[in-house]
């Protein structure tokens, strides 16, 4: 009994490392800023704080609201294209920020296509441009959770519905809004969370101290003001407001009481009329909506390819660097932890979603204040970047392994006990050919999100150090927009083609 805890214990030492280091990241900055941030915050600070949960409350209403009519569109009509425009969804939320705030600008700017067209158009900066380009980027993450939402209602209470003679208004009363009640408060919470934590679409499209958040606070403090002491003060005010919505997620995400169905599939009743028109009508505008962006960026990068710095390059391929390493490392501390988790060790799961609190720009100022007495922050540009990335992209890994390392550990664990099947025995002949689709897709997607951050490495890179997110920001601010949109495009096509690489090995997987 005492070999197999000790086997136990060594087998998780793995998850127990990756849970160490999470602390160390996320909380070991705290002491730091909790000293160096004694000071007395300004009327701007408090405002700063007031718009960043504004905007991230709006940003999160308006995209899952939108959502709603999208989401239930989808789900009840069948169409030539369907698959790919489910597909679409998920372009936004891998694309890189600063590339997403260059294709809003290209759509809704003061030159975009829509003013040559000669339609009357608000100022893109300021609150209601922040608003536009994070419902570009969260609807799709939105209508992904709602439609995901919609196809768990049980196929029987469907049936049960219709035998029962249920008109629109029942189906949504009695089937469709208590779906709603579960899942929409937790796909709001995700979308405040992402809004909250927002730097690169406010420091494009934010026009001023009206409209500057707390992280945007923290990078004038440190570039402009080199004021360290305020720089944490707001960090921790950021920290704290990150931590509460956190906390609060627990409470809002509700059970629709549908009970267990038999895991059949049904294809929902699609009302005729002119609910049909008006479904169609929202499918195409949300397609409009998201697929012009996408194609100003492509034809505008097209053009500017020719005015890109000789610069490009090298930052491209710090970017890659980052992605890669960041893909990897990030995936593997996620599985070490969703197997420990999967075997019982509860705590590691809320280690594993501890970097939820934090922020690129929160931890990026705790570690410069930890190495600016020692170390030139410049010059740990990359190695700081890669840190923050890999911890915060851990939770978006470990919840995709997470079901299938308890769907193993329930179907195999037992049998490889049985067989004494441990360590890389196991990890190769049994764990990694079930999991590689969920890895692939992990490391893609963390690979993706590192690959267009603009957070830390805005805090540390200097002039010859910039990743591509970082350049192309640089660009804009120079005013040399032609230049910006080729790197852009650049900085698209590897994003995607790396998320693509990863997630095609995972999905050819042996088992």
């Amino acid at each position: 009994m005492a070999q197999r805890a000790g086997a136990m214990t060594r087998a998780a030492a793995p998850a127990y490392l990756a849970g160490a280091i999470l602390l160390v990241v996320v909380l070991g900055p705290l002491p730091l800023l909790l000293t160096r941030g004694q000071v007395t915050l300004t009327g701007a600070d408090f405002a700063a704080l007031r718009f960043t949960v504004m905007q991230a409350g709006l940003s999160a209403l308006l995209s899952c609201l939108l959502a709603v009519p999208v989401a239930r569109a989808l789900h009840r009509r069948r169409f030539v294209g369907r698959g790919a425009m489910i597909a679409l969804m998920g372009a936004p939320f891998l694309l890189p920020v600063i590339v997403a705030a260059l294709g809003i600008v290209s759509i809704w700017g003061a030159r975009g296509w829509l003013a040559r067209m000669g339609l009357p158009l608000p100022s893109l900066y300021g609150l209601q441009g922040v608003l536009l380009a994070h419902v570009f980027l969260n609807l799709p993450l939105a209508t992904r959770m709602l439609l995901q939402g919609w196809q768990a209602i049980p196929a029987e209470r469907l049936r049960l519905g219709e035998s029962l003679g249920f008109d629109p208004w029942a189906r949504f009363r009695h089937l469709e809004w208590p779906m709603l009640r579960s899942v929409l408060p937790g796909a709001m919470l995700a979308v405040f969370l992402v809004c909250l934590t927002s730097f690169a679409i406010v420091l494009t499209l934010g026009g001023g101290p009206k409209a500057t958040t707390l992280e945007l606070a923290i990078y004038q403090a440190v570039r402009f003001d080199f004021d360290l002491p305020r720089a944490a003060a707001l960090a921790l005010l950021q920290f704290g407001v990150c931590g509460l919505a956190v906390a609060a997620s627990a409470r809002l995400v509700r059970d629709a009481g549908f009970g267990a169905g038999l895991d059949r599939s049904l294809a929902p009743p699609a009302p005729a009329g002119w609910r049909r028109g008006l479904d169609g009508f929202l499918l195409l505008l949300t397609a409009a909506f998201l697929l012009l962006p996408l194609l100003a960026i492509t034809l505008n990068g097209l053009l500017g390819l020719p005015a890109m710095p000789a610069q490009v390059w090298p930052a491209l391929a710090r970017s890659l660097i980052v992605a890669v390493t960041c893909g990897i490392l990030s995936t593997v501390m996620a599985l070490a932890l969703a197997l420990a988790v999967a075997k019982g060790a509860r705590g590691l799961e809320y280690m594993a979603m501890l970097p939820l609190a934090a922020s690129s720009m929160v931890l990026g100022i705790g570690l410069f204040l930890a190495v600016q007495p020692f170390v030139p922050p410049a010059a740990l540009g990359l190695p700081v970047t890669l840190l923050v990335n890999i911890v915060l992209a851990l939770p978006y890994a470990f919840r995709l392994i997470l079901p299938e390392a308890r769907a193993l550990q329930a179907d195999y664990g037992r049998l490889a006990e049985a067989l004494d099947m441990r360590g890389l025995a196991r990890l190769r002949l049994l764990t990694l050919p079930h999991l590689r689709r969920p890895l692939g897709l992990s490391a893609g997607l963390a690979a993706a999100l590192a690959m267009g951050d603009l957070g830390a490495i805005a805090l540390f890179a200097s002039d010859g150090g910039a990743t591509l997110p970082l350049l192309i920001q640089r660009l804009m601010g120079a005013y040399r927009m032609e230049a910006a949109a080729g790197a852009a495009l650049v900085l698209m096509v590897a994003n995607f083609g790396l998320f693509w690489l990863f997630d095609r090995w995972g999905r050819h997987a042996a088992v």
